[in-house]
């Protein structure tokens, strides 16, 4: 039986959740490995629509068991905040568990996050202010809280103490803001832990474990491989490893152990925050991409910048990530135009690049070089085979597997759950 990665094949937002609880239906584990509550998941389920932040997509299959991994950085509001929404709405869910060595996004790590980002002015990241950043900061720095010390009170009040000792000393003489209170950090972090004492796992032995009994276990990270503080366009990139080999890493498990690695591609580009993207457009093809396409974030609600395909983009995640399927999402949203424009090469001074420029500067100064397919008007949200797609959208479809190199096995047409068409079986 397969282990599945799912990876973000762009720059986030591609619909992952949607791919993710899909898949989610047909596995046995369904494991968030990096990121935090920075990234949204949107899900359609029977008309109705979910916005998860932190909790596995394939939470709302029931017979689906969702662990949150030692990868990921996690808000315990966040977390409460989301399981109690979904059982407000009638959700009936198996809680989720979560690793012991996960750690944890405090207070002041939002505080931090905010107060350095404005600092920096015009040269700020564009992160969401949520923390994420400085968690995984002060676990690099070996300074961080973990979910296990929430239940030692003693090694968590010391471990709080040394990490405030540093800020509060930045927060009064740098930025000039009050200092953060330990022991409010340390109430609010043991109010959680009655609660979450019974779902603490060894996430890395429990999922071992399962692919031994031979369970099938889908991987699933927050934002995309472009976000990758390692491979992605830094430095506008997250501080975790969203790639498919972050997995390994994030959920305790060794490379041999992962079987596919599928990546989410939107059929069109988008990026949230700062940083270079060569196809955005400031036109009105961009106002109807992001209008048609919904392109607001799930997590902050700022509109996303959009712009064409870009091939030369999929191609390198694709290459990094030995993706073995591509799943194509919101291909609905290009009925309508007479022509496609799809990136496949870049200009940088008067130099044509096949592939993505080494270096930090040529991409930021990379010009799209197009190539413009046909066009289709037909709605294509009812196709629930690839026959039933037009001949232009089939023909859009093929060329992009050529450009990326990779077989596309799914495609997305519109945002329910059923909205989609299968090609190749993907679990």
């Amino acid at each position: 039986m397969p282990s599945v990665v799912v990876v973000g094949a762009q720059w986030g937002d591609e619909g992952k959740g949607k791919a993710t609880d899909q898949l989610g239906e047909r596995v046995d584990l369904c494991v968030r490995f990096s990121g935090g509550n920075n990234a949204g998941h949107t899900l359609v389920v029977n008309g109705e629509k979910f916005v998860l932040h932190l909790l596995p997509s394939g939470i709302l299959n029931t017979q689906t068991t969702t662990i949150i991994g030692n990868g990921v950085v996690v808000d315990l509001d966040v977390f409460q905040e989301e399981l109690d929404e979904l059982a407000a709405r009638g959700v009936v869910v198996p809680h989720p568990l979560i690793s012991a060595n996960a750690h944890i996004i405090t207070e002041y790590h939002k505080v931090m996050d905010k107060v350095t980002e404005r600092f920096l002015g015009k040269r700020k990241i564009g992160t969401t202010g949520r923390g994420v950043g400085p968690a995984y900061s002060d676990k690099v720095n070996r300074m961080g809280i973990r979910i296990q010390d929430i239940f030692d009170e003693s090694i968590l009040r010391q471990k709080v103490e040394a990490a405030l000792d540093q800020k509060n000393q930045l927060l009064v003489k740098v930025y000039n803001r009050r200092e953060i209170n330990s022991e409010e950090i340390v109430q609010s972090l043991l109010s959680h832990a009655e609660r979450l004492r019974p779902y603490v796992i060894d996430s890395g032995r429990y999922i071992n474990d399962g692919l031994d009994d031979g369970k099938v276990v889908l991987f699933e990270g927050a934002q995309a491989h472009f976000l990758d503080v390692d491979h992605g366009t830094y430095p506008y990139v997250t501080s975790s490893n969203p790639i498919a080999a972050g997995a390994c890493i994030g959920a305790g498990v060794g490379p041999t152990r992962i079987d596919r690695s599928i990546g989410i591609a939107k059929a069109y580009t988008t990026r949230v925050g700062e940083g270079p993207f060569p196809t955005e457009l400031f036109d009105e093809d961009g106002e109807k991409l992001r209008a048609i396409g919904s392109e607001f974030g799930a997590t902050t609600g700022r509109p996303r910048r959009c712009g064409w395909f870009d091939a030369v983009l999929v191609e390198q995640a694709a290459k990094i990530n030995a993706f073995t399927d591509i799943f194509l999402t919101k291909l609905d949203i290009l009925s309508g135009w007479e022509k496609v424009p799809v990136c496949v090469a870049y200009e940088v001074d008067g130099v044509r690049h096949d592939f993505m420029p080494i270096t930090q500067s040529d991409f930021h100064h990379a010009k799209p070089i197009y190539e413009y397919l046909d066009g289709w008007t037909e709605d294509i949200s009812g196709a629930r085979r690839f026959d039933d797609l037009p001949p232009n959208c089939q023909a859009y479809v093929h060329r992009l597997e050529e450009l990326i190199g990779c077989r596309i096995s799914g495609i997305g047409v519109g945002p329910g759950r059923e909205q989609s068409v299968m090609i190749n079986d993907l679990v």
